[in-house]
């Protein structure tokens, strides 16, 4: 799994990640984190507003910060 954080690196974005790698733990998964903080990269996932939450490519959340919980259960409906 590859999640990505879009955002350039204001603290809800930092919250943002920390809130996806305690969902990820919390699953027991493997997931591989990558930071996107170039605005013009935004674009390509149609993100006009940060933070922004892309799990294998696919935007699950931008614009606010993603609770553990809300996360969880988006990796889940990914997996199932």
């Amino acid at each position: 799994m590859i999640v990505k954080i879009l955002g350039v690196g204001c603290p809800n974005c930092k919250k943002l990640e920390m809130n996806a790698r305690e969902a990820v733990e919390k699953l027991g998964l493997e997931a591989e984190f990558e930071k996107i903080s170039n605005p013009k990269d935004f674009s390509v996932y149609g993100i006009l507003r940060t933070p922004g939450l892309v799990i294998d490519e696919k935007v699950v959340s931008y614009g606010k910060v993603t609770t553990v919980e809300e996360i969880t259960e988006i990796i889940q409906n990914l997996v199932n």
